[in-house]
């Protein structure tokens, strides 16, 4: 939650660099990010709990989640399913696909392109660095990105990447 605005974003990582991607999420869907993250039970299962079970209860398996597309500043995901051997990809929201990945354990991915347009460089100090532009990605208004960029360097990077067991 940025305690500036009361809003709630999830910032994912890029494995093997400093790239950051935040997106901007709803109250119920990062309660139930954190809710996970956190080990917290809760007597009745949630949405996303929910729908875990049922997609095991169907035979099928989610194999990953993408973040494929960044268009009018909202961001599309995909989530990825081998259902008895076939390859089925469902439509969502990003975040119901982060609560949903949390659940099962799977991959989350960020298309080349979303990561182009609203990937966030940090460097060792926490302070933007000049990002080398992608001809073929959209040209995004800095403007627009200069509320995530302020937020992910108002956060304490020491934390970040230790998960639930550490």
């Amino acid at each position: 939650m940025s305690l500036v605005t009361q809003h709630r974003v999830v910032i994912l990582k890029e494995v093997n660099a400093e790239r950051y991607l935040p997106i901007w999420i709803g109250a119920y869907e990062a309660d139930a990010i954190a809710v996970e993250l956190q080990d917290v039970s809760v007597s009745r299962p949630l949405t996303h709990d929910l729908l875990r079970s049922v997609i095991g209860e169907l035979g099928a398996k989610v194999t990953s989640i993408l973040i494929n597309d960044l268009h009018d500043d909202t961001f599309y995901a995909r989530i990825i399913m081998d259902v008895g051997g076939r390859h089925v990809e469902v439509d969502s929201r990003p975040s119901d696909a982060l609560a949903l990945a949390v659940r099962v354990g799977s991959q989350i991915y960020v298309d080349e392109a979303v990561m182009d347009k609203a990937g966030v460089l940090l460097d060792g100090q926490g302070k933007e660095q000049t990002k080398v532009e992608n001809p073929k990605a959209d040209k995004v208004d800095d403007e627009k990105l200069a509320v995530f960029r302020d937020f992910i360097n108002s956060l304490d990077l020491d934390d970040l990447g230790k998960g639930k067991d550490d």
